[in-house]
């Protein structure tokens, strides 16, 4: 099977890694007169939707979370991924302490996969990079990986200050060979990467993106004291002691803006619809 226009004038492929691609829409071809203005904005800001094209072969099938393929070509099926009773159960405690669906269908055959656009930004990485330890991501990220890439549930050290954070007391950890996508808030060049070599890092608010899976991960007071902290004004900080990596993004997360940026398409699209309809 070939598929001879994927690319075109308003749509181009900006990101390979494997055989996982990033396919963006340059300009979208979804607006109507009552959207127009804001989607043309949106692009000159790099707003803009991004799909993620997976190739499947006898050597590669792919993982994805759970409602977001959006269509796929060839000789390409999608399966449960559970592999018995006691497979389930264990995906159904991923999923309960986790923000990730707890069974994930994956897609094997010989064709291609092509997944629901987002206006988050997709970062591929190649897991191998991270070597035998893996790494963990932040709650919400994962979209898809290559069904080589396990999969576990870490916990943090200190449980009761995870949950006076206001942080999960539980991440999604990936390890071993392969690709995997995650959906950002930033794009992967602003991200902020930084190395600890037996050392910490101390940050205010859940900025990480991933990090090595060998690292403690806690949630901590900023100072040693209850009035240090109330002085210096600062209060829980998530904390990464040891030597891996983390990465980072510069600024808050600004998820729930994305979100409203696709109810407000979809809203645009409907009250237009109306318009003509009259």
């Amino acid at each position: 099977m070939r598929v001879v226009n994927l690319e075109n004038a308003n749509r181009r492929f900006i990101q390979s890694a494997g055989n996982f691609h990033v396919l963006e829409y340059q300009q979208d071809a979804s607006v109507s007169p009552a959207n127009a203005e804001a989607e043309y904005f949106m692009s000159k800001m790099n707003v803009r939707r991004r799909q993620v094209v997976i190739d499947i072969d006898k050597e590669h099938s792919a993982i994805i979370q759970a409602g977001a393929m959006q269509w796929m070509g060839g000789r390409v099926r999608a399966t449960s991924g559970v592999k018995g009773i006691g497979d389930l159960f264990g995906k159904a405690i991923k999923g309960a302490v986790t923000k990730e669906t707890a069974v994930k269908p994956e897609y094997v055959g010989e064709g291609y996969l092509v997944l629901e656009p987002t206006y988050k930004y997709i970062i591929l990485e190649d897991l191998s990079k991270w070597g035998n330890i893996g790494m963990t991501i932040e709650d919400g990220m994962f979209l898809a990986c290559d069904s080589r890439v396990k999969s576990k549930v870490t916990a943090r050290k200190n449980v009761s200050s995870a949950v006076l954070g206001g942080e999960g007391l539980f991440n999604l950890s990936l390890q071993g060979s392969g690709i995997a996508a995650l959906e950002s808030n930033v794009p992967e060049e602003e991200l902020i990467e930084v190395i600890l070599e037996d050392d910490e890092l101390k940050i205010d608010g859940n900025l990480a993106v991933c990090w090595s899976s060998n690292l403690d991960f806690t949630v901590e007071r900023s100072t040693k004291t209850l009035v240090g902290s109330a002085v210096s004004g600062e209060g829980l900080v998530n904390v990464y002691r040891g030597s891996g990596r983390v990465l980072m993004c510069p600024v808050a997360p600004t998820s729930s803006l994305f979100s409203s940026t696709n109810t407000m398409s979809a809203k645009a699209a409907a009250k237009s619809s109306n318009t003509f309809g009259k």
